[in-house]
């Protein structure tokens, strides 16, 4: 069910309004972000279309003349794919596949179709179909069925090119049996949570593509799977990782993202217990992106709504072998912009009065590792010694070869 695409980059192009919410530099930024995740998807996209609109139109999202406007061009070019950046209804979807008369995704979709493509164990391919299957159940009236030449490719893999003329009663049936799947595993997972023992319990946070499973591979000497697309890792990994005398349990952690979708928070709530039930998060941030305040904001606000946000947490901006800024010129009188701060000035500004250790870090090149070290071993000891018998660790966990 759960294909992966390797070759023949399907053509695509994004379409995103410019609203009383959202102005056209946030639209930008969502844009090259839902472009990243076409690409992951196996995608390319061929050109953007925006619009402003005081409020999204609620029969098609976007007004008759600009979809008119996009199906002239997807006709002309070839293209197959329109992608919105927000999240449809299903009276939209519809009309707007009745309208472009192409294939049409929204960003709630291709996110569950890289989710689908990236599920690899059995328990995450269970948490994807689940949420695919919430996210079919309101849209089954209008699933392509004109597209029957087309099947495949991006939005079309898991239950879309299968259950196209089912009916609700046997995907609610489906649903349920998914939910009654995943709260046995649940259970599983919880008893093997809770049989780790006296070991402080450390979780990777962070927005998609920042670094976490590279971090992971170094510091747990492990491999951990890790590439430069967005949702690399999708399932939970758990590493024992020693420093100095002090093991303690590492559990890297699917990406977060903007926008992400409510089904996925759902039903992948067994991996987000891993970050509730840490006992200290390690936040990692791209320094490198532009974006990266946004990411800090997007993945607090995620703790905030899973309630993991008053835990002891660490602040590891990665990536700083990748970043870049245009230093101004002495006689350059315009503000000032984000692009213009340095490395050591985002250092001396509100990174220096965080209530959080903040370190900066290469994953890659293991630039300050030791000092990155020290702080994750002296935030572990003070957890283990305020909640763990104090010397059981020393004689039961030391391995020095994991030193």
């Amino acid at each position: 069910m759960l294909e992966k695409k390797e070759h023949n980059y399907e053509k695509a192009v994004l379409v995103g309004v410019v609203t009383q919410h959202q102005d056209e530099e946030k639209l930008q930024e969502y844009m090259d972000e839902l472009e990243f995740l076409a690409y992951t998807a196996g995608g390319t996209v061929d050109r953007r279309f925006t619009q402003k609109l005081t409020q999204p139109d609620s029969k098609t999202f976007i007004g008759s003349g600009k979809a008119q406007e996009i199906k002239e061009y997807v006709k002309e070019n070839e293209i197959g794919t329109v992608i919105f950046d927000d999240e449809l209804s299903p009276s939209q979807l519809k009309n707007l596949e009745r309208e472009i008369e192409v294939k049409i995704l929204d960003r709630t979709n291709l996110i569950l179709d890289i989710f689908a493509q990236r599920a690899q164990t059995s328990y995450a391919r269970t948490q994807v179909e689940l949420a695919q299957y919430q996210y079919l159940l309101p849209r089954l009236t209008r699933m392509w069925t004109h597209l029957e030449r087309q099947k495949g490719g991006i939005g079309m893999r898991g239950p879309g090119e299968t259950e196209i003329e089912t009916d609700r009663r046997i995907i609610r049936d489906r649903i349920s049996l998914l939910k009654d799947k995943l709260k046995t595993i649940d259970k599983q997972m919880a008893t093997q949570r809770n049989n780790r023992g006296k070991v402080v319990r450390a979780a990777l946070v962070g927005y998609t593509n920042v670094g976490k499973s590279t971090l992971m591979n170094a510091l747990s000497k492990s491999e951990v799977f890790a590439e430069n697309k967005l949702f690399a890792t999708l399932d939970t990994t758990v590493r024992k990782v020693v420093i100095g005398n002090l093991p303690f349990l590492l559990t890297d952690t699917v990406g977060f993202i903007r926008k992400l979708p409510t089904q996925l928070v759902e039903s992948f709530k067994s991996t987000l217990d891993e970050v509730r039930e840490a006992d200290l998060l390690i936040h990692v941030v791209d320094i490198s992106h532009e974006s990266f305040e946004d990411h800090i904001e997007s993945v607090n606000q995620t703790l905030m709504e899973i309630n993991a946000h008053q835990k002891p947490m660490i602040m590891v901006f990665n990536k700083i072998d990748d970043f870049s800024y245009e230093k101004k010129d002495e006689d350059d009188l315009t503000p000032s912009t984000k692009k213009n701060i340095s490395l050591d000035e985002w250092k001396n500004t509100w990174m220096a009065k965080s209530k959080y250790p903040t370190v900066f870090i290469s994953a890659l090149t293991k630039e300050n590792f030791p000092e990155m070290k020290k702080m994750i071993y002296d935030e572990v000891m003070k957890i283990h010694i305020s909640r763990f018998p104090y010397n059981d660790f020393l004689f039961e966990y030391f391995d020095n070869d994991e030193e």
